[in-house]
């Protein structure tokens, strides 16, 4: 008889548990910034693992680089700060990814036990003894805010890693140091986390009452909403877009998840904001009607100007789906989207092909005045036919990410923004992120001068990690959007202006090219000089007029005043 294997009796700390375990998620890069209060937890997380650090300028901008990591690889980030100081500068970063479905694992090294068991007066506190402040603060904007103690830290640890990922909402992990150097047993490592499993039953339930609902309809429409994104669906979406009867609208933050040359993409649905009236009664009249990981916010729904019942449609959410109003609990996204396939796969007689969407080519922008003023009316179509297949455009809110919404994409390309939670000054640090996350992936950031004064010291590490971006400062002497909103010539809405194309060289990269365009013929000129030189970063300052906007932008800002 062959002998049992012997235990194993090995053990590790709680710092070195938790970075295997992030390790064990597919994580390999750690964002944050160093401080008193969780140099040994960092001391201990990098040692056990192959983690690599990246250091920011400052908590907010590590919490959104780690969003932007998180949404690329589609999958848990982690980002650590210290007590107190550092923590809260991160909450801003927290609560867009909370809103956006993005599961980053905020890790904060705590005051010993001791120290705060007794109420010790320590600096980063309030000075009042009390040391759950900040704990209660981030239960606010996460899924799961706790305290690890070294009785049970491994699995605290490990029931946060799941909510994380079960959620695809952010988690606080509060490590006092004393127990980042706390022995614990390496046995439980072995043992990976089981992550995103449906209820079996609720599974069929479902599908059978899918078939019932879809019955032997010839069409199928589908609206693709960004929490798709979250769990790595793209490939299932375009399987669901290649059956007979089938077309597909996206919302704005999931714009390019189909190829917008893709015969049964409908575009970007966003109700009275939809630039397609063809798109607007494909998805308002539909039936039936299937909203796949859809977010029913003001921005992504034109105001809530939609025409259609969520409550008459098939709803398939991160952990549960609706029919008509009847829920499927314990059935994550991922079952749902693969039981949709095969119900529509299955059906009999299976409907014909529909007629073809038909896109027409893109034919040269030719600006009006070559030699005149940069504007949005010429500035996105020299951009689209210049964007390679497969970038990675990025862009700010505001100007810059409803301008991006008005592009046909080439094929493979993604968006990167943030509408729903809308912070200004994400996409820099985000780009970061996403290039760790993507390495070799072309990007094309697109920010303007207000958001960009939020973040651009991120712009030092981004050229320091010898990352490739190409970066469009929109310079159009303010905050545009807000202009349009409310009060244009309100003191408020300036900034102050700084010489842009300098800002490489300050932040330590001298040999980075920068550029300026202030007319179309500029830009041109300074795209092609870009293309020409793919090895290397770029910073290209774009002088627009103050008060020019897209137009999708205006019609937002209409509807917002």
């Amino acid at each position: 008889m062959t002998p049992a294997p012997a235990p194993d009796t090995s053990t590790t700390t709680v710092g070195g548990y938790l970075g295997r375990r992030l390790e064990q998620l597919g994580v390999g890069h750690v964002f944050g910034l160093p401080g008193d209060f969780n140099l040994a937890l960092l001391d201990e997380v990098l040692a056990a693992t192959g983690l690599r650090w990246v250091g920011s300028s400052n908590e907010l901008n590590a919490g959104y680089a780690a969003d932007g990591y998180a949404r690329l690889r589609r999958g848990p980030a982690a980002v650590v700060t210290t007590f107190g100081v550092g923590e809260l500068s991160a909450v801003n970063a927290l609560a867009g990814s909370y809103a956006e479905d993005v599961p980053v694992v905020h890790v904060v090294g705590l005051p010993p036990t001791t120290a705060m068991s007794r109420g010790a007066l320590l600096h980063h506190s309030l000075a009042d003894g009390d040391f759950g402040h900040f704990v209660r603060i981030a239960a606010e904007v996460t899924a799961s805010a706790v305290v690890v103690r070294a009785q049970g830290a491994t699995t605290a640890i490990d029931q946060a890693l799941l909510t994380a990922v079960g959620t695809s909402k952010p988690v606080y992990l509060g490590v006092p140091a004393d127990v980042a150097v706390h022995p614990v047993p390496a046995a439980p490592l072995s043992r990976p986390l089981r992550v995103l499993r449906s209820d079996a039953g609720a599974a069929e339930e479902f599908r059978t009452a899918l078939a019932q609902f879809l019955g032997d309809a010839p069409e199928v429409t589908v609206l693709a909403g960004p929490r798709l994104h979250r769990r790595n669906l793209e490939d299932l979406v375009r399987a669901i877009a290649a059956q007979n009867g089938v077309r597909v609208a996206t919302q704005s933050a999931s714009k390019a998840m189909l190829d917008e040359s893709h015969p049964a993409n409908l575009g970007v649905y966003a109700g009275e904001f939809t630039r397609s009236a063809r798109t607007r009664r494909a998805v308002d009249g539909a039936r039936p009607l299937v909203l796949a990981g859809v977010l029913m916010s003001d921005f992504l729904t034109g105001s809530f100007s939609h025409a259609f019942d969520p409550e008459a449609s098939v709803d398939l959410q991160l952990d549960h789906a609706r029919i008509a109003g009847t829920a499927f609990y314990g059935l994550y996204l991922e079952e749902s989207l693969r039981i949709l396939e095969e119900v529509l796969d299955a059906r009999s007689p299976r409907p014909g092909p529909l007629p073809r969407q038909e896109v027409p080519a893109l034919a040269p922008h030719v600006p009006a005045e070559p030699d005149g003023p940069l504007t949005h009316a010429d500035l996105w179509p020299l951009l689209q036919r210049w964007l390679n297949p497969g970038t990675l455009l990025v862009a700010e809110a505001g100007t810059s990410f409803y301008g991006a919404l008005e592009l046909t994409t080439p094929d493979g390309c993604d968006l990167l923004g943030q509408p729903v939670w809308s912070s200004i000054g994400y996409t820099l640090p985000a780009t970061l992120g996403a290039m760790l996350a993507r390495p070799g992936r072309e990007t094309v950031l697109v920010i303007g001068d207000g958001s960009a004064q939020l973040t651009i010291q991120e712009l030092g590490r981004i050229l320091a990690e010898g990352l490739t971006p190409t970066i469009l400062l929109v310079n159009n002497s303010g905050y545009t959007v807000e202009r349009a909103i409310r009060s244009p010539e309100a003191v408020y809405q300036d900034v102050v202006a700084w010489d842009w194309t300098k800002l490489p060289a300050a932040l330590g990269s001298p040999g980075t090219p920068t550029y300026r365009a202030a007319t179309p013929a500029d830009l041109v000129e300074v795209l092609g000089k870009v293309r020409a030189d793919p090895d290397h970063a770029a910073f290209v300052e774009l002088l627009l007029p103050r008060d020019d906007a897209p137009d999708s932008l205006v019609q937002l800002a209409r509807s917002v005043r």
